[in-house]
């Protein structure tokens, strides 16, 4: 829950981040054109009031009457008063024949050459024109001066009222269009409120342009959006350029980007409460709970729980310490009528297998205490003693055997075939199992980690029982031995008339002896026990006629030192 409170936090101040700096950009261009359209309506109302002062002036009859001297130097000094009143940054008076005669700037801008150059590069007499010179730049505005009504046709000359482009103006021009200025003349800066670097950067980045479609440009480590306008598209050409900073806008984003962050980290921290409280409330009780379900799966009955809480967990709990009492109550119960059933059983097995031996001991000792008798019968009554005592000797053995704990083993790295191939020599060492061919089917030699000794006991024990069963007729017996994932799978296979399927499922179970005069009923059960020691398995595969397998599974082991399978030859 952390994890996606925490998840969800970041993806929605994300989407809000993006949506709100989408939102200034376009604000930001938006306000950009915006600005470039207030200073197009500011630039035509000044031309336009320029141009009706031109008209003005040169309608003024003491102008007209000045012209008609046609004297330079009177016309230069008379025409200062009516520059100082025509309020523009330049005035100049040019006769019939294109000269001009009478000259005035505000500032040291533009010289009198300069101006009648330009004035004699003009081929026609437009009413507004582009005076750049010297690095000033003046918007220009011509009304010719006639000499009568206008409809009489005589022109006396021309009057030009300029009004400059300086620093003055880009500043109020800044302030105008809320942003950063640049005016440039045929690629020349006039005037600019930034660096002259990055107005050359900007020439590089975004050329003259007769759109006022707003850009992205990068100058330096600051972003702008620019929109260009063309205050002149003849000669020389004039455009400016107004550009707003992105980084300013970023300022905003990025108080609103902390705000958005503290309110983040406090849903992260309140979510981290509300998580803190659901699990001590709910998630670490259930919990714990599970653990205590997991333990009495492996039969720990004092897992400790807490059965004090409220709510349906702390319900849930005390139920589950209930039952768990109860269930361990009745096992204790079941294990003691097992236990009981048990000894029942073995005491009834034990005695029954004891009590025949023992009669045979007691007839045959009263038999050897009868005087007179030959000595070979005494023999003969001796070896019966001694087979009953053996007899009695291999199931204490055997009842031993099953006492001994698993850790009571001597494991060592043993060729599996090494202690099948012992327990095949004293399988043939009896009379009865001459007629039965008994082997070993391996291709090579298989190791495991085991009691060498013990385990010649399992294959001796499982060889004895197949043996048993075949040798009526005289059959085969194999050991099969081979390597399958990581474990050793070993088989006993006889050709024998198979389990019956009476004790198909008890042959493991003690004192279960079936078709057999002699036999304890402890020979598999011994032999599972000591497997289930080695961590592996013994189980019956196959019991049909004709066909009987134990299967024996061991975890095996690499060879140390490469060994030689021993051969055993069938008789």
């Amino acid at each position: 829950m952390l994890l996606t409170s925490a998840g969800l936090t970041a993806v929605s101040l994300l989407i809000v981040q993006r949506s709100v700096e989408y939102q200034v950009r376009r604000n930001l261009r938006l306000d950009l054109a915006n600005s470039v359209e207030t200073f197009r309506n500011f630039q035509k109302e000044r031309e336009e009031s320029l141009a009706r002062s031109a008209e003005l002036m040169a309608d003024l009859p003491v102008l007209k009457a000045l012209m008609t001297s046609r004297h330079a130097p009177t016309i230069q000094d008379a025409s200062r008063e009516m520059f100082r009143l025509s309020g523009g940054d330049l005035f100049a008076l040019v006769d019939q024949s294109n000269q001009i005669v009478g000259f005035h700037t505000r500032t040291h801008g533009i010289a009198l050459e300069e101006a009648q150059a330009l004035r004699e590069r003009k081929t026609a007499d437009a009413p507004q024109q582009w005076w750049f010179a010297g690095g000033h730049l003046y918007e220009v505005f011509l009304a010719p001066i006639y000499s009568g009504p206008e409809s009489s046709n005589l022109v006396l000359g021309t009057v030009a009222i300029g009004y400059e482009i300086n620093q003055n103006v880009a500043h109020e021009l800044a302030r105008v269009a809320s942003g950063q200025v640049v005016v440039v003349c045929a690629g020349t800066e006039v005037v600019s409120t930034v660096e002259s670097s990055e107005v050359q950067k900007l020439q590089q980045a975004l050329p003259a342009r007769s759109s006022d479609e707003p850009v992205d440009v990068k100058l330096g480590n600051e972003s702008f959006v620019v929109a260009s306008l063309a205050l002149n598209r003849g000669e020389p050409p004039v455009t400016i350029y107004v550009m707003k900073s992105y980084d300013q806008a970023a300022q905003f984003l990025s108080h609103l980007r902390q705000l958005l962050l503290g309110v983040g980290l406090g849903a992260v921290l309140l979510g981290s409460l509300l998580v803190y409280v659901l699990a001590s409330t709910f998630t670490r009780p259930l919990e714990r709970l599970v653990q205590g379900v997991r333990a009495l799966g492996k039969g720990d009955y004092a897992f400790p729980l807490e059965g004090r809480q409220d709510g349906e967990v702390g319900e849930v709990t005390k139920a589950f310490i209930g039952m768990r009492e109860s269930l361990h109550q009745a096992q204790q119960r079941l294990l003691h009528s097992e236990r009981l059933a048990t000894i029942g059983t073995m005491a009834s097995s034990i005695s029954h297998d004891l009590r025949h031996p023992l009669t045979a001991v007691l007839a045959n000792a009263e038999f050897l205490a009868e005087p007179g008798l030959p000595a070979k019968q005494r023999e003969e009554l001796y070896l019966e003693i001694r087979v009953a005592v053996h007899r009695l000797t291999d199931l204490i053995d055997s009842l031993l055997e099953l006492s001994r704990p698993a850790e009571a083993l001597s494991l060592t790295e043993t060729a599996v075939e090494h202690s099948a191939s012992r327990a095949i020599e004293l399988i043939r060492a009896h009379p009865e199992f001459q007629r039965v061919s008994v082997g070993i089917a391996s291709s090579g030699v298989h190791f495991a980690m085991c009691d060498a000794r013990k385990m010649e006991r399992v294959f001796y024990n499982l060889l004895l029982n197949s043996c048993q069963s075949v040798q009526a007729r005289g059959g085969h017996v194999s050991v099969a031995v081979q390597n399958t994932d990581s474990q050793l799978d070993i088989r006993v296979i006889d050709d024998g008339p198979g389990l019956d399927a009476s004790i198909r499922d008890k042959v493991f179970n003690p004192f279960v002896s079936h078709g057999k005069e002699n036999g304890t009923g402890l020979g598999l059960t011994i032999a599972q026990k000591i497997v289930q020691d080695h961590s592996g398995q013994l189980q019956v595969e196959e019991s049909v006629p004709g066909r009987t397998i134990m299967r024996i599974t061991l975890p095996s082991v690499a060879p140390a030192s490469a060994l030689t399978a021993p051969s055993a030859q069938d008789p």
